[in-house]
């Protein structure tokens, strides 16, 4: 199943991306939704048939976030933000979050899961470079600037999503 896992992931990304993504997305499953179960259940009996499915699941949704179908992406994006970092209000996650592997995953995906458009040096995190890079890309049109200031999180998704040249 591993090599069929590997076989569908985006050709903008690399196998250190996915295996990243998968021990961050264990480590969240593990303490955002194992501990606590663990805690409930007062036993890992029952708890780990629950996480050795997990560790599997893991692998596909990264495999789900990292691929070709962006649909398919935005949907499994979507459930595990929703799943991992529940909330009243819509996900704003804080600009470090967007350094994470998952971060990373969603951004290129859906852009930002609930907003049209972010600030200079939340785009800065969310493409990893500095909130002046930002500027110089906005200046250069090579991001698109909101009519309502920030930048358009689609820009920044579709600049994250563009082939990497490579070098000789």
């Amino acid at each position: 199943m591993g090599a069929q896992v590997l076989a569908i992931v985006r050709q903008v990304t690399t196998t250190k991306d996915h295996v990243e993504l998968v021990a961050e997305l264990v480590r969240l499953l593990e303490t955002r939704i194992l501990d606590p179960l663990e805690i409930l259940l007062a036993s890992d009996e029952h708890v780990d048939p629950i996480r050795a499915r997990l560790r599997v699941e893991a692998e596909v949704w990264a495999a789900q976030l990292l691929g070709p179908d962006r649909e398919r992406a935005t949907h499994t994006a979507a459930r595990l933000v929703g799943a991992l970092f529940p909330g009243d209000g819509p996900f704003d996650p804080p600009e470090p979050w967007w350094r994470t592997a998952l971060g990373r995953a969603v951004a290129r995906t859906s852009g930002h899961p609930s907003a049209a458009a972010v600030s200079y040096s939340t785009a800065g995190a969310m493409l990893g470079i500095t909130r002046q890079g930002v500027h110089d890309l906005v200046k250069r049109g090579k991001l698109d600037k909101h009519p309502e200031g920030g930048v358009t999180t689609s820009s920044i998704r579709d600049r994250l999503n563009r082939p990497q040249e490579s070098t000789p």
